[in-house]
C-alpha cells in the first residue's frame, strides 16, 4: 500500500465528514448533503452521477464485461436524539473523537469506503471495476434510496457481469456481518360486537386481541439461524379507540415488530401466523427481506485472512435492498448509532479506511 497518498486521501475524507455532519440531512431530506458529495466530486475532477439524492460515481477504466464491488452507504440520518449536550451540527474534534450527528451512523463508513474508491480510481487492470453510491432515505427504508438506484438501467448495468458483488458500510466494529434479519411489521385488527360493559352484552375485541397477542408472545418458530438467531416477534402498540369506560369495545388494533431469520420468508411467517390467530392481518411492507453472503465468498474470506469475524447482525440496513451479494462492516461501534452526543473515535475511522483498502487489494489483483 502507499501509506504516504492514504494519509493523503484521510485527512481529505475527514474534511468531507465534517462538512457532512454541519449539514441537516434527514431522511427525504438529503438534498444538501448530496450537493456537498457531488461538489467533492467536481473539486476532485471525477465524473459523477445524481438520481433523486443519490450520488455515484465509477473507477476511471471501468469496464462493462468486468464484474463491479459496489461500495455503498447513506448520507441521511435521524433526527437528533433528544439528549443531545451539543450542537449536534457541529463537527468538533475532541481527545480523538468527531462529535456530530451522523458521524457514526453512517458518515465514518460514507467516507471511509470514498477514500478506498479515491485510492483504486485511476489503477488499470483491476479484476474488479469499482462504484461508489452515497444514497438516501436509510434510515426510513425510504423508496428513493438505493432501491431506486437499482431501478435505473445506468446503474444497475453496471452490475450486469457475474461474480459482481457489494460492501455496505455500517457501523461494526469492522466486523463482518454476513446476515442480517428482516423486518415485517403487521397491522392487526380484532372485531367483535359492542354492547354496555355493566351486562353480559356485546363482544369483547379486546380480549380477542389480548388472545392473538397471547400467541405472539410465545410461538416459538421451529427453524433457528445459527447467524440470526430464532425469528423474533413483539406486540409494540395496541388501541381500541374507546373513549367510553362503560362500552365493550367492537374493535381493537395492534402493531406486531418480526424480525426474520434467513430461514423463513415474508410469506411464510405471514402463513403461518394466519394459520395460528382469528385476527385480520395486514403487513405494512415486505421490502426488508433477511439477507445473507456465504461464508465462502471471496470478499468474506478475504475479512477472515485479515482476522475479523463473521455473525449475523439484528439490525437493518440497506443491505436487504442490494441484488447482489452482501458484505455488511464498518468502522465505529453500532451502539453509538442514534445516540445522544454522537461521536467517531479518529483512530476508529483511519482504521476504517485501511481496512476497506487492504480488503480490496485482496480481490482486486
Amino acid at each position: 500500500m502507499n501509506n504516504s497518498h492514504i494519509d493523503h486521501l484521510k485527512a481529505k475524507v475527514l474534511l468531507l465528514l465534517q462538512q457532512l455532519i454541519a449539514i441537516p440531512s434527514l431522511s427525504k431530506l438529503e438534498n444538501e448533503t448530496a450537493i456537498c458529495i457531488a461538489s467533492f466530486f467536481n473539486a476532485t475532477e471525477i465524473p459523477h452521477h445524481r438520481y433523486g439524492n443519490n450520488v455515484w460515481v465509477t473507477n476511471k477504466y471501468f469496464d462493462r464485461y468486468k464484474p463491479s464491488i459496489l461500495l455503498n452507504s447513506h448520507h441521511d440520518t435521524v433526527p437528533a436524539n433528544a439528549a443531545f449536550t451539543r450542537n449536534p451540527h457541529e463537527p468538533a474534534i475532541i481527545d480523538g473523537k468527531l462529535y456530530g450527528l451522523g458521524s457514526t451512523d453512517a458518515g465514518a463508513s460514507l467516507v471511509s469506503l470514498l477514500a478506498c474508491f479515491l485510492y483504486y480510481y485511476e489503477q488499470r487492470d483491476m479484476l474488479f471495476n469499482i462504484v461508489f453510491a452515497a444514497t438516501a432515505e436509510e434510515e426510513i427504508s425510504g423508496n428513493n434510496g438505493i432501491g431506486a438506484l437499482f431501478a435505473q438501467s445506468d446503474f444497475k448495468d453496471c452490475f450486469a457481469a457475474p461474480a459482481s458483488f457489494a460492501i455496505v458500510g455500517e457501523p461494526t466494529q469492522l466486523q463482518l456481518a454476513i446476515a442480517e434479519k428482516g423486518l415485517l411489521v403487521l397491522d392487526c385488527t380484532t372485531t367483535g360486537k359492542s354492547g354496555h360493559a355493566a351486562r353480559n352484552e356485546g363482544e369483547n375485541a379486546l380480549y380477542k386481541a389480548m388472545d392473538a397477542i397471547q400467541w405472539f408472545r410465545t410461538y416459538q418458530f421451529a427453524d433457528v439461524s445459527p447467524f440470526l438467531g430464532p425469528v423474533k416477534m413483539t406486540v409494540t402498540s395496541i388501541n381500541t379507540m374507546n373513549r367510553s369506560h362503560n362500552i365493550i369495545p367492537e374493535q381493537c388494533t395492534f402493531v406486531v415488530d418480526i424480525r426474520l431469520n434467513e430461514l423463513y420468508s415474508h410469506e411464510k411467517v405471514l402463513e403461518m401466523i394466519q394459520q395460528h390467530v382469528g385476527v385480520t392481518v395486514t403487513p405494512r411492507s415486505t421490502r426488508i427481506r433477511s439477507s445473507a453472503i456465504s461464508a465462502e465468498h471471496p470478499v468474506v474470506k478475504a475479512g477472515v485472512a485479515m482476522g475479523k469475524n463473521v455473525f449475523g447482525s439484528p439490525t437493518t440496513s440497506d443491505k436487504a435492498l442490494i441484488p447482489l451479494p452482501t458484505l455488511k462492516a464498518g468502522p465505529g461501534f453500532s451502539a453509538q448509532s442514534h445516540s445522544a452526543d454522537e461521536f467517531v473515535l479518529l483512530k476508529d475511522l483511519n482504521e476504517g479506511i485501511e481496512f476497506y483498502i487492504q480488503l480490496l487489494e485482496k480481490l482486486l489483483k
